[in-house]
């Protein structure tokens, strides 16, 4: 039995990895095409996407915030990328619900001054962050002229994996 931590964690990992990998479908050009919507750009999306992942799990894990490289330009990289930050995460996540922390608190050392915030807060704000920009993905490769992509919803992406 998985509890909803774990399914949304696998359900946000698979989606959003399915959305990067269709990326490879568009010109590098269209990824920095400019879009009326979220960050304006796939590039720029995804950039955020992870960054936001790599900063959120830093300040969960009480380090400091890694001052990382910008996302590299191909889609290779930005899998890569997101495969390390969403690992990174989910063990983050895994290990606070293992150790009962949910309802604890750390410091968010990047609000000025920094504020206290529960881990369980944090981790429903990063998974549903990431949801919302993943559907802005989603979009800008319908408007590219992906036609064929999955409507990213929870229920298709469990059908998925009970029945492979």
């Amino acid at each position: 039995m998985m509890d909803i931590l774990a399914r949304y964690l696998g359900y946000e990992a698979w989606t959003l990895r399915y959305f990067i990998s269709r990326c490879r479908e568009v010109s590098p050009s269209q990824l920095y095409q400019r879009f009326d919507i979220g960050q304006g750009t796939i590039h720029a999306t995804l950039a955020h996407i992870i960054g936001n992942l790599e900063a959120w799990t830093d300040l969960m894990r009480e380090r400091p915030v890694r001052d990382l490289p910008p996302l590299a330009e191909t889609v290779d990289d930005y899998l890569q990328r997101f495969d390390i930050a969403m690992a990174d995460f989910t063990d983050c996540a895994r290990m606070l619900v293992a150790e009962g922390r949910l309802d604890d608190t750390y410091m968010d050392v990047l609000d000025t001054p920094p504020v206290p915030k529960t881990f369980g807060g944090t981790l429903l704000h990063v998974l549903t962050h990431t949801t919302v920009h993943r559907w802005e993905i989603q979009h800008m490769l319908q408007r590219l002229g992906l036609d064929d992509l999955i409507e990213g919803d929870a229920l298709s992406w469990e059908w998925r994996v009970r029945h492979p």
